[in-house]
């Protein structure tokens, strides 16, 4: 400890200090005045020197300078070595003082120790309150659309207000709205890291919903999902690429973005450490917390994290065919398995358990979807960040995401249509036309197509942009595309929240209309 705070003193104490030319005099002092211990400790380039040393060199004799610059040079490095030895002289007190490490060393550790622990303690704090105001916001917001009777989504007015509130601050106080965001960058940064975690749950409990569908029917919808998919990423892309051209708006570099930090050692263990635990826990007493979905919950809710953990952590080369939100759904359906089989209750029973969608008894699912509004809230943070871009772009992010929701509409009924597809079935494809879960279903699963392929059909279709790349994602594969392709590519996360946002509005828009809904009846069948 000693010499490593000799090395840190002489180091920031050392700076360059060229002197005035005299007769006789090196041009500059190449060595320090140090106790003779200290040599060997550091090597310091021939043109610093420290400032004890240096002060004092002013106005001494040439043959003195001459001496100093020759000594020391087993400290110092390569010197003259044809001149004398200099004679050792003891160091001064005041110098003595400040190379020597105080007795104190032990307080001083824990001194630094204590002031690095506070930071942290404050970080946590930080988040814990600005993530706390973003989930407050969102459950008030829902509980006064409930009470208002109002069905359009609370959270997409949400995030539409905030981004609103911050240009409007920007434009009166610029600072004051930079302090706003940089507040709740704690939030956003944790939400951005765990985003595509939060997706999940209508992933892990599919099989429930299409246990139903005939297996020639699930082909067909198989099909009909991933050409939509296609081909929809496709016209909202080049959509934008066309517009842009047409308006002759020029692309300019997106802001810098933060990206969150990653996952560490520490941070697997301690989960896998919950899962083993729990899971034990939940075996010898399936009641132990009240009911079998929340003695459930730890260790469900551990098996979503540490699959999405583990499969961030693949190779690059095995993330293009297995992304982490497959590899995290697997793993909430292997640990259901596993409990259900050992427990004798079944794995219908434990997905049962995991998304029991009861606030009175929520599950491994409920606890991670009940983040979803508070996502879609915090995606105003990262739209403000981008508004230079999202106003410049205004025209072509908007025309792409109306042609393609009502293209995305027309197509997938005509493809069902020319496929052979059971009418019934056809419009449980179609958002408001029929069964709500088989809608959801196709849409859980076109996500899964759009996070698992949408880079490399991005790449192939040539679509290079943040802004093509981000309309195209969120417009095709909703909120999957968006969380997988975010996590990958955090600078596409505006104009995918802003897509995802808008598509949503225009998709429901369109279905409310009479003409519009009949006509999508008509071409079903």
């Amino acid at each position: 400890m000693a010499a490593a705070a000799m090395i840190g003193v002489t180091t920031l104490r050392c700076r360059h200090h060229p002197l005035s030319p005299r007769p006789g005099a090196t041009s500059t002092v190449r060595s320090c005045t140090l106790p003779s211990r200290c040599h060997g400790l550091v090597s310091l380039t021939p043109h610093f020197s420290c400032s004890a040393a240096s002060s004092a060199s002013h106005g001494r004799p040439a043959a003195e300078l001459n001496r100093v610059a020759a000594g020391n040079t087993g400290f110092m490095g390569p010197a003259n070595n044809s001149a004398a030895a200099p004679h050792n002289r003891s160091p001064s007190p005041e110098l003595r003082r400040r190379l020597i490490a105080p007795k104190s060393t032990g307080n001083a550790s824990a001194a630094s120790g204590s002031s690095g622990l506070l930071p942290s303690i404050v970080g946590v704090a930080h988040l814990l309150v600005s993530l706390g105001i973003i989930l407050a916001a969102d459950k008030f917001l829902k509980q006064a659309f409930v009470a208002a009777s109002i069905k359009f989504p609370s959270a997409l007015f949400g995030m539409f207000c905030v981004f609103s509130v911050l240009v409007v601050v920007d434009a009166l106080a610029p600072a004051l709205a930079k302090g706003f965001t940089d507040f709740f960058e704690p939030a956003t940064l944790f939400i951005q890291r765990w985003l595509p975690v939060f997706y999940v749950p209508a992933l892990v409990v599919l099989p429930l919903v299409v246990r139903d569908v005939p297996p020639a029917s699930g082909l067909k919808i198989l099909i009909i999902t991933f050409a939509g998919w296609f081909s929809s990423l496709a016209v909202a892309g080049h959509t934008a690429l066309a517009v842009r051209k047409l308006v002759k708006t020029q692309l300019i570099p997106t802001e810098p973005v933060s990206k969150p930090s990653p996952f560490s050692a520490s941070e697997t263990w301690a989960w896998t450490a919950i899962f083993v635990a729990s899971f034990g826990v939940a075996y010898f007493n399936p009641t132990a917390l009240g009911t079998t979905a929340r003695t459930c919950l730890p260790f469900l809710l551990a098996a979503t994290v540490l699959g999405y953990m583990v499969g961030s952590g693949l190779p690059a080369g095995v993330r293009k065919v297995l992304h982490p939100i497959i590899s995290c759904a697997l793993s909430a359906d292997l640990a259901a398995v596993a409990y259900g089989y050992l427990s004798g209750s079944g794995i219908d029973a434990v997905l049962g358990d995991y998304l029991t969608k009861a606030s009175s008894n929520p599950g491994a699912g409920d606890v991670l979807m009940g983040f979803l509004g508070s996502v879609i809230i915090s995606f105003a943070f990262s739209m403000f960040k981008q508004r230079k871009l999202v106003k410049r772009h205004a025209a072509e992010i908007l025309t792409a995401i109306a042609l393609t929701t009502t293209f995305s509409l027309y197509s997938t009924a005509i493809m069902g249509r020319l496929i052979g597809l059971e009418p019934s079935l056809i419009k449980s494809t179609l958002p408001r036309c029929a069964n709500p879960s088989i809608t959801a279903a196709v849409v859980v699963l076109t996500g899964l197509i759009g996070a698992n392929f949408v880079q490399a059909a991005l790449n192939k279709l040539g679509l290079n942009d943040p802004i093509a790349r981000g309309i195209g994602t969120a417009s095709s594969a909703h909120g999957f595309g968006t969380a997988a392709l975010s996590a990958k590519e955090p600078e596409t996360l505006p104009f995918c929240a802003i897509a995802y946002g808008l598509t949503g509005v225009f998709g429901s828009l369109i279905c409310s209309v009479p003409a519009v809904r009949q006509s999508l009846i008509f071409i079903a069948g």
